[in-house]
């Protein structure tokens, strides 16, 4: 028995792996996201799985199920939405399992910023403009963030910055943001990334509030800061270039 934990993606069913689509179709339990895991992806488990729906379930709820799994032999698909390795809490879950002696894997998923990115059709790292981009979150709701990691601290490098979880306070952080990138840097805000209902809001550090207050953008969304969504005048990368020896 096994629990393959499996990065389900942004939101569009068709943008989960072959390998996680393999993996739900044969496994007999599979666990998942309710609110983020749309239900075209469910519909690749067996017909008679359990689905169990954890968006109402505490750890300890979710480990029992796990538990159970294992004394039965039942493989089980842990559904995460986006990918497995930020902001999954798949950790906590992972050393319960690890405390239990039951094997689990992971499976990648697609990010909700490379969705965001494809939906504004950019690339987040240019030549000679942003070769880094920093994913991080706003901790209003949410656990603290550690110290080090305060978002001034990581605005002040001017790189591609990504925040999640923060879009209901974005009056707040667009000023703090423009102290860094200007009150005319460039920013998006991409809610519901991939989904047939997504909303792709874009402007500066100085109108983007007013912006999302009018399209009603309240979750589910990332801000994407930065130079990289700026003027296009970027050089040539060298991985294409004439001169590069081949």
């Amino acid at each position: 028995m096994i629990v393959h934990f499996i990065g389900a993606g942004p939101g569009a069913p068709d943008l989960i792996t072959l390998r996680a689509q393999r993996l739900i179709a044969a496994s007999p339990i599979v666990l998942y996201a309710g609110a983020l895991v749309p239900g075209e992806v469910l519909a690749h488990a067996p017909r008679d799985a359990r689905l169990i729906d954890t968006q109402h379930l505490d750890l300890d709820a979710i480990v029992e199920e796990y538990r159970a799994a294992h004394e039965r032999g039942d493989d089980v698909a842990r559904l995460h939405s986006g990918d497995i390795s930020i902001w999954s809490a798949a950790a906590e879950q992972m050393r319960r399992l690890d405390e239990l002696g039951i094997a689990y894997d992971i499976t990648p998923g697609v990010p909700a910023f490379a969705a965001a990115a494809a939906s504004l059709g950019r690339e987040l790292t240019l030549p000679g403009v942003a070769q880094t981009v920093i994913l991080t979150r706003h901790s209003r709701r949410a656990t603290p963030m550690p110290d080090g990691e305060e978002l001034d601290a990581l605005a002040a490098h001017g790189a591609t910055l990504v925040l999640h979880l923060a879009v209901q306070a974005i009056d707040e952080l667009a000023p703090r943001l423009a102290q860094h990138y200007g009150a005319d840097g460039p920013v998006a805000v991409v809610a519901r990334a991939s989904h047939p209902d997504e909303v792709v809001l874009r402007g500066t550090l100085a109108t983007i509030a007013e912006q999302v207050a009018a399209a009603g953008v309240r979750r589910t969304a990332v801000i994407i800061v930065g130079p990289a969504l700026g003027d296009p005048g970027f050089c040539d990368s060298h991985l294409y270039s004439v001169a590069r020896e081949r």
